[in-house]
C-alpha cells in the first residue's frame, strides 16, 4: 500500500507540475513564432551610410542649383545622394539634365540658374577645392580639406527621378538604377505606369510622400486619416497593397519626409499595407527622405543604409532586402508625440524624462505642434539587432532614449527588447521598433511573424479604372509639350539668366 501511495503522489505531483507548466505556457501566449528578419545577413561591423533618395535642384522645381544642393548634402555629412528631379533624369553630375518643356512650366513658380558642378573640380562656398572621382556607372564628389587631407566620399545614386511629373494629382514615385522617365509627361492618378516599367528593367521604385496626394494630410485625426470605411481611403488602400504584391520592386512608401507635415499619418498608412501585404509574403519597407527642394529642407529625413561598401550594386541589394533605416528629424502626429513622450518617461532615466516632459509642455501651448530635432545633433544609431527564433525575442542595440515596438499600428512594449510571447493576443503577422532620440526618430522595418494562426492573406480583385479616364488629359499633356515652342522659351529663359 505504501508503494501505491508513493506512485499515487508522484503522478499527482507530475499532473500539479504539468498543470502549472501549461497555465503558465497559455499565459505567456503559447505561441511558437518564425521571426523573419530583414537584417539577418547584416555584418554590424559594416558602415551606416547616410542617404538621401529624394532631393530636388533647379534642373526642375528646385530652388537651389546642382552644385548648391551638393555643397549643402555634403556639410551634412551625406555619404550617398540620389537628385530626382521631375520628370528628369540624374545622368551625372557635371552635366545637368534639362528637359525644356518641363523646366518652362517649372520655371513659372520657381525661375533659376542651371549649374552642374565641374568635372575637372572647383571651389565649394566654404572656399575648400572639391573634386569627383569617376567608377563605372557613377561619381564620387569630395572635398579637399584645409590640411590637404581627403574628405569623405558622396556617392551619386544613377537614374534617380520622380516620376508623373504633371500628374494632375500628382502621383509621384520615386525610381532608381534604370533610365526610364525622363521627360515622360502624364500620368495622372497612374502608379502603376512608372511601377511596372521600372520593374521590368530590373530597377527599385517607392511611393512618395503619399498623404499628399491621398489628401490624409487634411485630416485633423488619426482616426479619420485612411479610414477603410471611407471609399476614398479604401480605394487608396486597395490600390497601393495591389501594386506592393504584384511588384516586389517597388519596395514600399515613404513615410516621413520633409517636415512630416503631409506624412504625419502615413505610418498609420504604413501599417495597414503591412497587414494586408506581409500575409502574402512580402514586406513593405518604409523610407524617409528630405524631398529638398532648397537647402535648407536637407537633412530633415533620410536613410541610415547598412552596406559592406559605398557601391552602387551594395546600394541596390540594401535597398531591395529592407537593410536600412528610415530616419527623420520630425514627428508631427500628435498622438505619436504623446506616445512617445509615455514611453520617454516610462525609462525613468533623467534624460528620457526630461525630454519627454519637454514634449508634452510643447503640446500642452499647442496641441498640434510638431516636434523638430536640431541638425547639430545626430539621430539615435542602432548598432545591431538580436533575434532569438528559439526564445522567440528581438533586441534593438542603440544609443536611443526610448524604444517603441508597433504591431498592427498599436504600440503594444517599450524598451530594447521585446518578447514576442508576452505580446501574443496583440501581434498580428509583423512587429516593428521605434526608436527615438534628442536627434529625432528611427525607423526600423518590419519583422515579419509567421506562426499557426497568423493572419492569412485576403486576395482582393482590384481593378482601377482611373488610368483610363486620365488618359485623355494625358495625351494633351504629351502633345503640348512636345511642341517646339518649348524649346525656343527655354533658349530664351537662359539669354536671360
Amino acid at each position: 500500500m505504501s508503494k501505491f501511495k508513493r506512485l499515487l503522489s508522484v503522478i499527482c505531483a507530475a499532473a500539479l507540475l504539468f498543470g502549472m507548466l501549461s497555465t503558465a505556457v497559455f499565459a505567456a501566449g503559447g505561441v511558437d513564432y518564425t521571426i523573419i528578419n530583414p537584417y539577418d545577413d547584416v555584418d554590424w561591423s559594416w558602415k551606416q551610410y547616410k542617404t538621401d533618395l529624394h532631393s530636388h535642384t533647379s534642373a526642375s522645381d528646385g530652388n537651389n542649383t546642382l552644385k548648391e544642393m551638393l555643397e549643402k548634402q555634403y556639410s551634412y555629412g551625406f555619404d550617398i545622394v540620389a537628385v530626382s528631379d521631375h520628370g528628369t533624369t540624374s545622368y551625372s553630375w557635371t552635366e545637368v539634365d534639362v528637359v525644356p518643356a518641363l523646366k518652362v512650366l517649372c520655371s513659372v513658380r520657381r525661375p533659376g540658374p542651371v549649374e552642374a558642378l565641374n568635372a575637372d573640380g572647383g571651389f565649394a562656398e566654404n572656399g575648400l577645392r572639391y573634386e569627383l572621382r569617376k567608377a563605372s556607372d557613377t561619381e564620387y564628389y569630395y572635398q579637399i580639406n584645409s590640411d590637404g587631407t581627403k574628405g569623405h566620399e558622396m556617392m551619386r545614386v544613377p537614374y534617380a527621378i520622380e516620376n508623373n511629373p504633371t500628374s494632375l494629382n500628382n502621383a509621384h514615385v520615386n525610381s532608381w538604377f534604370v533610365d526610364y522617365g525622363n521627360g515622360l509627361f502624364g500620368g495622372t492618378s497612374d502608379y502603376e505606369t512608372p511601377i511596372s516599367a521600372v520593374d521590368e528593367l530590373g530597377g527599385l521604385s517607392v511611393i512618395n510622400h503619399p498623404g499628399e496626394y491621398t489628401n490624409a494630410r487634411d485630416e485633423s485625426e488619426t482616426a479619420d486619416a485612411y479610414d477603410y470605411s471611407n471609399v476614398h481611403y479604401k480605394y487608396v488602400i486597395d490600390k497601393f497593397t495591389s501594386l506592393l504584391t504584384k511588384y516586389p520592386s517597388c519596395i514600399g512608401i515613404d513615410i516621413n519626409s520633409k517636415g512630416d507635415s503631409r506624412t504625419r499619418y502615413d505610418r498609420k498608412l504604413w501599417d495597414i499595407l503591412l497587414m494586408n501585404v506581409v500575409p502574402t509574403g512580402r514586406n513593405v519597407f518604409a523610407i524617409g527622405s528630405s524631398d529638398a527642394h532648397s537647402t535648407g529642407a536637407v537633412y530633415t529625413g533620410y536613410v541610415a543604409a547598412v552596406m559592406p561598401d559605398e557601391t552602387v550594386s551594395s546600394l541596390k541589394n540594401c535597398l531591395a532586402n529592407g537593410e536600412f533605416f528610415a530616419c527623420s528629424k520630425y514627428v508631427g502626429n500628435p498622438e505619436e508625440i504623446t506616445d512617445i513622450a509615455a514611453a520617454l518617461k516610462a525609462t525613468g532615466k533623467k534624460d528620457a524624462v526630461a525630454l519627454g516632459e519637454k514634449l508634452l509642455d510643447m503640446q500642452s501651448e499647442n496641441p498640434k505642434a510638431k516636434y523638430e530635432a536640431s541638425k547639430d545633433v545626430d539621430a539615435p544609431v542602432v548598432s545591431s539587432i538580436d533575434v532569438n527564433d528559439d526564445a522567440d525575442t528581438i533586441t534593438v542595440n542603440s544609443n536611443g532614449l526610448c524604444v517603441r515596438w508597433i504591431s498592427d499600428g498599436k504600440t503594444i512594449a517599450t524598451g530594447s527588447k521585446i518578447n514576442l510571447k508576452e505580446h501574443s493576443s496583440e501581434i498580428g503577422s509583423y512587429v516593428r521598433a521605434e526608436i527615438f532620440g534628442e536627434g529625432g526618430i528611427v525607423y526600423t522595418q518590419a519583422f515579419m511573424l509567421e506562426y499557426s494562426g497568423a493572419p492569412a492573406a485576403e486576395m482582393k480583385n482590384f481593378v482601377d479604372l482611373w488610368p483610363l479616364a486620365s488618359a485623355v488629359p494625358d495625351t494633351i499633356v504629351r502633345f503640348v509639350t512636345a511642341l517646339p515652342i518649348f524649346d525656343l522659351i527655354w533658349g530664351w529663359i537662359q539669354k536671360l539668366q
